[in-house]
């Protein structure tokens, strides 16, 4: 096996001598603010279906995709509901109990103005839930004219892609007076079964499209926003989950009012999304050869929000002070289209209502001293009704599991209180020094404290166990501390970042000890399940993001990336982390083109989860090459090449495959990464 050092050598060196050979380069602007990295995606070259890759090119951040849509952020070892995100201000709880679709997933890279990652220790202001940090999707907007003339803007682009032949069209108008604005956008793309070295990733195809309509008024100081967005998945493939989606359709509604006037700023917003989810084992892959195996879930989420924050500037001080609220409720039914007879309720209408106020200060303490304060209180309230199942009329142990889960206080009620304090010392004009020290919460997700039958509605865990929930779950508790420092010199800026998070109640799968719950999957022909529970953790690392400027048109940048996660009370490391990584660019940038080459190397990951049968992997080298060009004011052309040398390799946030009958990759394989995929985006501005 090559050493670490072995793999990165030859591409540094690489680096330099490709890009002399090519005209590309990767559109992505990173801006760095301190504790916020926002990836500029307005004009970004992206082709990727999946928003979630974006943030790969953030330090600390990356991705579980267990598909072409159902990226699922990561950062700093945490992932899935422990990362708060925001859609345009709109909180979203999926409708797929294996979060086939996470809330990123209706964010559109193509529609997107940024992505903005909240770097470390998110602010308590920003999102209800952020113990592993948060995350805003941002639409592209056209601000108020000027005067009552109307001013337009439009975009449109398309995008195509060898590596599953996949597609992309899509557009905006954008039209504003000083008193009116309307943004009308549209998308609709679709791929086939992405390729690797060895074959094909069956199966991995998609199709999707979204309409989205915004209006805005504006009235003196004050201004109303209604949007309104449509997004309908069709056929696609989660080769790393037990089924693939048939369809995901959801509609989502909000309603925004803003007023400013001299120190105060006031934000409100009320929201609302419905979601419905449907998906199988059998009309995408290889079907079950027994007719009785074939399954189809049936999911739906009901969203109901609202935020209201005040801020209040004075001198060198400014306060928020606001609340903020999400209702979710979620069903999930089980049947099988060869016997009308066989039905299981998995959730039926499992609810978790969040009401949360805080209050957050960021001052000037002294020259060159600032300071940031925030303490935010949330009650979640959870409740689920009865549960039922043909399993339980037949199978004693399933009986025993269905009449415990009804016959148990399902409802519960936590109360969580999060704390965060940051400082930033400003030593010169280029040199500033940073501490923060926060407290966060997380209470359970309904899939954890009410999956009742032993299964793999997991929030896309996709380990291949089955679990049970526990209603008992407490809530977890982080509390962390990270200390680093922020450069910005006249050609070197780097930003480098230790932490360190010691997670009490963290919850996780360990060994079911239910006897009903392992005899029933001792009976279905499973291995034991896994019960959700509490345990401590540790999670620590090291992340950087640095840019050096070698000349007005050349510069070097690159990403640094380390994290541990262990239990605490057991000798096992958590599960699905991603391993040491890091990247090396070289970008050119003309007039009107631009180029660049990129080298991204993975290490081995030999700290995997035992308790979850994680399998470790080998480490990997990738080189991505790009281009744009401005053809006149309104074309830019964009072309490229990821993983020029075709490399075979095997992602480990990637999950392993579920799929019976693929030539190319076997059950329990380790997915594998895509392979030599060039690009081609057309983008029209008119």
């Amino acid at each position: 096996m090559k050493s670490f050092a072995s793999r990165l050598l030859p591409l540094l060196l690489l680096c330099p001598a490709a890009l002399l050979r090519a005209d590309h380069i990767e559109e992505v602007v990173v801006r760095g603010v301190h504790d916020t990295r926002t990836i500029e995606v307005s004009e970004a070259l992206v082709v990727s279906p999946d928003t979630a890759q974006l943030l790969k090119k953030a330090p600390g951040a990356n991705v579980n995709s267990n598909g072409p849509l159902s990226g699922i952020p990561q950062y700093r070892g945490m992932f899935g509901p422990r990362i708060g995100v925001l859609l345009d201000g709109v909180e979203l709880a999926p409708a797929g109990p294996n979060w086939m679709d996470p809330p990123l997933s209706y964010a559109a890279a193509g529609q997107l103005e940024s992505l903005e990652l909240y770097r470390g220790i998110a602010p308590v202001s920003v999102v209800q839930e952020s113990i592993g940090g948060a995350v805003r999707a941002i639409t592209a907007q056209q601000g108020f004219a000027d005067s009552g003339e109307v001013a337009s803007t439009g975009h449109l682009y398309a995008t195509g892609q060898t590596v599953n032949q996949g597609l992309q069209l899509g557009g905006s108008w954008l039209a504003s007076t000083d008193s009116h604005r309307l943004r009308l956008a549209a998308l609709t793309e679709s791929g086939n079964d992405s390729e690797f070295p060895g074959g094909d990733i069956l199966p991995s195809e998609y199709t999707r499209d979204r309409f989205d309509i915004a209006y805005g008024y504006r009235w003196g100081k004050h201004t109303f926003e209604l949007g309104y967005v449509h997004s309908d998945t069709g056929d696609t493939g989660t080769a790393a989950l037990p089924m693939d989606i048939d369809f995901i359709r959801g509609d989502l509604v909000s309603l925004g009012y803003r007023y400013e006037s001299g120190s105060w700023l006031v934000d409100a917003r009320v929201f609302g999304s419905d979601l419905d989810h449907e998906m199988t084992n059998y009309h995408l892959r290889q079907a079950p050869a027994d007719g009785a195996a074939w399954r189809r879930n049936t999911t739906d989420s009901r969203n109901r929000g609202f935020k209201v924050a005040a801020t209040y500037t004075h001198h060198d001080t400014e306060w928020v002070i606001g609340a903020d609220g999400l209702d979710s409720t979620h069903g999930s039914d089980i049947d099988n289209p060869n016997n009308p007879a066989f039905f299981v309720t998995n959730f039926n209408d499992s609810q978790r209502r969040l009401l949360g106020v805080f209050v957050e200060s960021r001052r000037q303490l002294a020259p060159g001293l600032r300071s940031e304060f925030g303490l935010r209180y949330n009650r979640v309230d959870m409740d689920s009704d009865q549960v039922d199942g043909t399993p339980a009329m037949m199978m004693p142990p399933a009986m025993a599991l269905r009449d415990a889960f009804n016959s148990a206080d399902r409802s519960r009620v936590d109360h969580n209180v999060d704390a965060v304090a940051k400082l930033w010392l400003d030593v010169n004009a280029e040199l500033t020094w940073y501490a923060g020290i926060g407290r966060k919460t997380r209470s359970p997700s309904y899939q954890e404290r009410y999956l009742w039958l032993p299964l793999q509605a997991t929030g896309g865990l996709a380990d291949g166990f089955n679990y049970t929930g526990d209603i008992e779950l407490d809530p977890e508790v982080a509390h962390e501390i990270e200390l680093g420092l922020d450069f910005n010199g006249e050609r070197l800026t780097l930003s480098p970042r230790l932490f360190y998070r010691d997670v009490e109640d963290f919850i996780q799968g360990v060994p079911g000890t239910d006897p009903a719950a392992v005899m029933f999957s001792a009976m279905a022909g499973n291995p034991d399940p896994l019960q959700f529970a509490n345990v401590d953790a540790l999670f620590w690392g090291f992340d950087m993001d640095w840019r050096l400027r070698l000349s007005e048109r050349f510069q070097l940048r690159g990403l640094v990336n380390y994290v541990r996660g262990e239990r605490d009370d057991i000798d096992d490391d958590l599960y699905r982390l991603a391993p040491f990584n890091t990247s090396l660019g070289l970008d050119y940038a003309g007039r009107n083109w631009g180029a660049s080459v990129e080298a991204i190397v993975y290490a081995d990951q030999d700290n995997v989860s035992e308790t979850n049968g994680e399998q470790q992997t080998d480490g990997y080298e990738l080189v991505n090459l790009a281009a744009w060009w401005d053809v006149n004011t309104a074309l830019r052309v964009a072309a490229g090449v990821d993983n020029l040398l075709d490399e075979e390799y095997a992602d480990h946030l990637a999950g392993r495959s579920r799929v019976r009958g693929n030539p190319d990759l076997a059950p329990g394989q380790q997915l594998p990464g895509l392979g030599i995929n060039g690009y081609l985006r057309l983008d029209y501005r008119f």
